[in-house]
């Protein structure tokens, strides 16, 4: 009987934000999958976990997951972590979470961290509806992507790198304008926690003052949604029965036949 693919998140910055399922699943697991098995260990250790551990990451997967998916249906029970949030998200799990599932191995992902959603929440801004897009196109596809999102109505989460905040706000100003309202999130569940809000040219001055340290979320409102203009041409006039369509009254007739 084959065994299970469990993807377990891990916390962002409080270890105590761990689930209690979550360390049952890796307790009970016959192996655990690791971004870097440095920083794994240290959790393992944190709750008194004890089981082996092994390398899987972006740099191998593509060469490791054919033969995770056979342990998977000789009959282990398999875990699969991050450094930290979810796998998959911004993270290596995807392909194996994929071959698993092309395969009819049982895939269960916990519920658990993840840094956008703290983050959009925390914002002040909608959220009832939202897009994630991760970390932008260092190069490649980068500018035609941000031409793309500057319609985008819906309210957008984006991940970065400290060393890269000021030039993705930069931009973001160019493309989206600089009186975009926007969120930038700044090591979500440490103790250092910090939520700079206000529009793209105001949380862009705060960081050419402060230099912007830790784990970073942008979260940037979405486009104004655009007014669909009624066209009315020449010839274009309504007989008033006292049911007229909602039009301006000068398309108004009290003739079937106006001239």
């Amino acid at each position: 009987m084959p065994g299970r693919l469990y993807i377990v998140p891990t916390p962002v910055g409080n270890l105590d934000d761990m689930s209690f399922r979550a360390v049952q699943v890796l307790k009970d697991a016959d192996l655990v999958l690791a971004e870097d098995t440095r920083t794994t260990s240290v959790l393992l250790k944190h709750y008194d976990i004890h089981v082996p551990l092994q390398s899987h990451h972006k740099y191998n997967e593509h060469g490791t997951v054919e033969m995770i998916k056979e342990k998977i249906l000789s009959g282990l029970n398999v875990a699969l972590v991050s450094d930290a949030g979810t796998p998959g998200i911004s993270d290596p799990g995807f392909l194996l979470a994929r071959t698993c599932a092309d395969e009819g191995i049982e895939v269960q992902t916990l519920p658990g961290a993840t840094a956008c959603i703290p983050a959009v929440v925390s914002s002040g801004l909608p959220c009832d509806r939202f897009c994630f897009e991760g970390f932008l196109p260092q190069k490649k596809g980068r500018q035609t992507l941000l031409k793309t999102l500057s319609g985008e109505t819906r309210t957008m989460i984006f991940y970065e790198s400290p060393f890269r905040l000021i030039k993705t706000l930069e931009q973001f100003s160019e493309y989206f304008g600089a009186t975009r309202r926007c969120s930038v999130a700044r090591e979500i569940s440490k103790i250092h926690e910090e939520h700079v809000r206000g529009t793209l040219s105001e949380v862009l001055q705060h960081f050419r003052d402060n230099e912007p340290r830790g784990e970073i979320v942008i979260v940037v409102a979405g486009a104004e949604p655009k007014k669909e203009k009624k066209n009315y041409g020449k010839k274009d006039f309504y007989y008033d029965r006292g049911d007229s369509p909602d039009v301006p009254p000068d398309r108004v007739s009290d003739s079937p036949f106006p001239a």
